[in-house]
């Protein structure tokens, strides 16, 4: 069976002399989306540095396509295609949204006006706002500017930690279905979620983590019609 396009292998590592991750495997296929979901202290976003290089591991390996990324710095992932969205401090906040859009593209010598106008298509609101510090803008609007300016890299891997944190439902929804929308045009994502039940729904993979383990992993819809899961971590 071939390889995922992505996969963290066996992790352990942590903070100082604690481990935090304990054997956890995560992987997401090409143009797939996959989740992590656990309770908090469950080292969902500790999984997330780990993959990205902004953790260093005493056991396990990472993979990209195929190549052995182990060792390689966030810098060196961001070139071979890899994109990390954090939760928090994630967008310029002085700066323009455009401005904002054009940091993104750093690492590129090519002409980046077809892809800002890719991100503007996907978050139309932006385009309106595209002159306007991003600091003004609302928590969802942020949340946009942040998606927009990792995909300005034109990655073929978006990971993004809690993305819907502190948004309204409709809000969430609306930036799901973007997701869903970057998914398709081919870009595999991999994403830490809090609102477990509705990640789920849209994901293609789903790994329940608890205490640095991979607790249960399967399909999520599998996982959202699992009993146990339920009952456990998705309140019944």
């Amino acid at each position: 069976m071939a390889e995922p396009f992505l996969i963290g292998e066996n992790m352990t590592g942590g903070y100082g002399g604690a481990d935090i991750l304990h054997g956890c495997t995560v992987a997401v296929e090409k143009g797939q989306i996959a989740v992590i979901v656990g309770p908090n202290g469950a080292g969902k976003s500790t999984a997330m540095k780990a993959v990205f290089g902004m953790l260093p591991l005493r056991a396990g390996t990472v993979r990209l396509n195929g190549e052995d990324i182990t060792t390689l710095s966030p810098q060196d992932r961001v070139a071979r295609g890899m994109a990390f969205v954090p939760q928090n401090q994630n967008i310029f906040t002085s700066m323009s949204v455009e401005e904002n859009l054009e940091m993104g593209a750093f690492l590129r010598r090519d002409d980046i006006r077809a892809t800002i106008e890719e991100v503007y298509a996907l978050f139309p609101i932006l385009r309106d706002k595209r002159r306007q510090a991003a600091g003004e803008l609302s928590g969802g609007q942020r949340q946009q500017v942040a998606v927009g300016r990792a995909l300005m890299t034109q990655p073929s891997l978006l990971m993004l930690d809690e993305p819907t944190a502190g948004v309204s439902p409709i809000v969430m929804d609306e930036l799901f279905d973007r997701i869903i929308e970057v998914a398709r045009s081919g870009i595999s994502i991999l994403m830490v979620e809090q609102n477990a039940r509705q990640a789920l729904e849209i994901a293609d993979k789903g790994y329940v983590l608890v205490q640095g383990s991979n607790a249960y992993t399967d399909t999520g819809k599998a996982l959202l019609a699992d009993p146990e899961v339920r009952r456990t971590f998705l309140g019944g």
